[in-house]
């Protein structure tokens, strides 16, 4: 085959062409510090990118959603807490009213004393968080689980939250399971039956027998040391029921912190993959940055000397 002049040309602008992209695509990795900054570039490396993208996009999704758990669990904790102190103010001002040589006046104080209490729980039962939404409500956040009279009239089920990839909890108990439930192994009532559920029926009873005068009358006092009576038990088993929530709450904030040191972990290595892929390998890009502009620069003093032979000459 016969070389022309305008073959040795065209080889040899291809060459330098060839050079010189090579030359610029080490210059934008450098850039960028992307060793992979299109498709092309590394059609596995890009294709694995993606899906490790959208991992990571899933582990800062879980992350939040723990923030947020942790932040509503910690609420409710908070409000546990007061609400176990309230009762145990109430079950000292209901062992103090089983004493028979009060007053009817200090059977009457005591009352107030327990009526402030009852009010206190009430607004602890419809405690609201940051946003205004009712904590012990369920899903109906927009409307207080509890009424006046302490019945509960919130949603049926617990709110539950997506921490992991496969663990779901509960980050908001409803208030019924709170102030309308006793334990499997609550103390029953002395003829056998299940005791009172709602604290605040029981508080109701307390408070109306409490206001009643009972002096010199033992059929009277007899009515309201079993309604006393009653209501001590009654507290004790609400109590142990708040103090069980209170050790799942407990249990589900560890489980976050473990949780969540998990997913920084998990984090960290996707972030190291990513990096594995996609990033450049400075050492080795500046080298070849360094090798290519060297070579291109042969190729143009290549390119120039060749253009001073005679057959160029002879052909201007």
């Amino acid at each position: 085959m016969r070389v022309t002049t305008l073959m040795m040309y065209q080889q040899n602008m291809r060459g330098i062409t060839d050079s010189q992209s090579t030359w610029m695509k080490y210059g934008e990795q450098m850039s960028t510090g992307l060793r992979v900054n299109r498709p092309s570039d590394d059609p596995i490396a890009a294709s694995q990118a993606v899906v490790l993208s959208q991992a990571q996009a899933q582990t800062a999704q879980f992350a939040s959603a723990r923030s947020f758990a942790t932040q509503r669990i910690s609420q409710e904790e908070n409000t546990l807490s007061q609400v176990t102190t309230a009762i145990q103010s109430a079950q000292e001002k209901i062992v103090y009213a089983g004493n028979g040589t009060l007053s009817d006046d200090d059977r009457a104080s005591l009352a107030t004393d327990l009526q402030g209490i009852r009010d206190q729980l009430l607004n602890l039962a419809n405690s609201q968080d940051g946003n205004g939404r009712y904590m012990f409500a369920g899903y109906n956040t927009d409307t207080a689980p509890f009424d006046d009279t302490g019945k509960y009239v919130g949603g049926s089920t617990n709110v539950e939250q997506q921490v992991d990839s496969s663990r779901t909890m509960v980050i908001g108990h409803t208030g019924d399971k709170i102030f309308d439930s006793i334990t499997s192994n609550a103390v029953k009532e002395p003829d056998g039956t299940t005791s009172e559920t709602n604290i605040f029926a029981m508080l109701d009873s307390a408070i109306k027998q409490l206001n009643i005068p009972v002096a010199g009358d033992d059929a009277a006092q007899a009515t309201a040391q079993a309604a006393i009576d009653k209501t001590n038990r009654g507290l004790r088993n609400s109590l142990n029921n708040v103090l069980t929530v209170r050790a799942e709450v407990g249990t589900q904030l560890n489980e976050l912190d473990k949780l969540d040191a998990l997913g920084d972990d998990r984090k960290l290595s996707q972030t190291q993959q990513m990096s594995d892929l996609v990033n450049v390998d400075w050492n080795e890009t500046i080298s070849n940055y360094t090798m290519q502009q060297a070579a291109l620069q042969a190729s143009y003093k290549a390119f120039t000397d060749m253009q001073g032979m005679s057959l160029f000459q002879l052909n201007k």
